[in-house]
């Protein structure tokens, strides 16, 4: 493939990424709002606590297969047939087990209710599993526009369906069928976009080359849900269900503006740096683009829904919730940084590093454990301060390896992060103060946005940021081209 063919499937998928993803984060906060006004804390925490078993189920029944076969030059009929009967299996196998721990899980916090809820929520990893396979071909092919419509109409069906239970008073069960409604309809829609079909023909033999690869991405995944769930399983043991609720809300919402990111990136980044992975020159060159490109976006993104965090939570879902604002605006500085972790994990798996990913994925999991466990008694903001700190601190271990693999030191990635990360600084301070007199919380909310949209475009403009000229000029060519 051509550096030209390249660059325009790349700048296809991140419209198509970056488009969707806005769309799906607004649909989302549409419902979310709605739902946070119907329901309490305690209802958001006790879904809460069973996100992690949850997470945990999906990666299993996906066990990596997705990069495998990405990875796969030749991926045939057959490799695809192995993964969707060995996700299925897996799926169901895993759905027995969890079936019959519920009551562990329910007794383990304490709370009986959980029962009947977990029984319920897991029925979405069984479903999801008959789909692994057709998501792997959408996402290998780079048909980012199929995957994005049916993630959206999903996001739209399970919406109503959420809110429709929530304002009929089913409580915390509205958040559960708005889930597992989610997984039924992306499912649905993923076997309607994808050409593929599986077979009768069951044979596991193709698993076998997959699993030296895959299996360490199975384990880095497990671990990755935990390093993401570990709060909620904390604070549901050690605190009140409340202030796992309070907990899931403001990472609700910080994940909303950093997956946007994410997923652009997501969608694209190990396609396409596996296309290049053989000309190392070529290599280092698309990465650095791809990095410089993620910190333009992601940290005045982040910084910005931190700057505007309180109003946001007050107006959007009322000052019930205003308890939840610290965490979040915590959250969002480390939010700031994952869409280039993301980056750079995709980059070492698309070198076929699997095990770099799973080693250091179980190293920071133990370490945020053993983190999380000794901040504890000085209470939930010190333990989010801290891992946030923690894993900041070691995107320098994360660089190493880029470092390694595409030539791209720390010095490189410095010039193409720092920049960003100043200018977008410099703007959320600068708006804070410009801001600070206005009483009104819907004029104070607005003027924020504006403010600071203003001065972090006049920054780009004075400073002369080709990322942000080149995708100025991007955008103008696809909207001339549509008229």
């Amino acid at each position: 493939m051509t550096d030209n063919s390249l660059k325009g499937k790349t700048s296809q998928g991140l419209l198509w990424g970056g488009l969707s993803n806005s769309i799906q984060q607004l649909l989302q906060l549409v419902f979310g709002i709605f739902l946070a006004r119907l329901l309490t804390p305690g209802d958001y925490g006790m879904v809460g606590m069973l996100i992690i078993f949850s997470n945990i189920a999906s990666s299993i029944k996906e066990s990596g297969f997705t990069a495998a076969l990405t990875n796969k030059k030749d991926a045939s009929h057959r490799d695809f047939n192995a993964v969707f009967w060995c996700s299925t299996l897996l799926g169901i196998i895993l759905y027995i087990i969890l079936f019959f721990g519920a009551p562990l899980i329910a007794r383990f916090y304490n709370q009986p209710q959980l029962t009947p809820l977990a029984r319920l929520l897991f029925l979405g990893f069984l479903i999801s599993s008959t789909s692994t396979a057709h998501y792997a071909y959408l996402f290998k092919h780079m048909m980012v526009r199929e995957t994005a419509l049916a993630q959206t109409i999903a996001i739209v069906v399970s919406g109503v369906a959420g809110v429709t239970m929530a304002f009929c008073g089913m409580a915390y069960w509205g958040i559960a069928i708005q889930n597992l409604t989610y997984i039924i309809t992306f499912t649905l829609l993923a076997w309607y976009f994808s050409p593929w079909r599986p077979t009768l023909n069951i044979d596991l033999a193709p698993i076998r080359p997959m699993l030296n690869f895959s299996i360490k991405l199975l384990i880095t995944n497990i671990f990755r849900h935990i390093n993401e769930n570990i709060f909620s399983v904390l604070l549901g043991k050690l605190f009140k269900v409340s202030d796992v609720g309070f907990y899931s809300q403001a990472n609700k919402w910080s994940t909303m503006g950093q997956s946007l990111i994410s997923g652009m990136i997501r969608g694209v980044a190990q396609p396409v740096l596996s296309e290049v992975n053989n000309d190392k020159e070529r290599l280092q060159r698309v990465f650095r683009k791809m990095l410089c490109f993620t910190a333009f976006i992601s940290f005045p993104v982040m910084l910005g829904l931190a700057l505007i965090s309180e109003q946001l939570i007050t107006i959007a879902v009322t000052d019930k919730w205003i308890d939840c604002v610290p965490i979040m605006q915590l959250l969002c500085i480390w939010g700031a940084f994952l869409p280039i972790l993301s980056l750079y994990q995709q980059m070492i798996i698309s070198q076929g590093k699997s095990d770099v990913i799973m080693w250091h994925s179980i190293i920071t999991g133990v370490l945020q454990i053993v983190l999380l466990l000794l901040t504890a008694p000085y209470g939930i903001h010190t333990m989010v301060s801290a891992y946030v700190v923690f894993n900041i601190i070691y995107m320098l271990v994360w660089q190493h390896y880029i470092r390694r693999y595409t030539g791209v030191g720390y010095i490189d990635a410095l010039k193409e992060i720092a920049p960003f990360a100043l200018m977008a600084s410099a703007t959320m301070i600068a708006t804070h103060y410009i801001t600070i007199y206005i009483d009104n919380i819907y004029l104070l909310f607005t003027a924020k946005i504006v403010v600071a949209v203003v001065i972090y475009i006049v920054l780009m403009s004075i400073t002369n940021v080709s990322i942000y000229k080149e995708s100025i000029t991007f955008v103008k060519q696809k909207l001339t081209q549509k008229k």
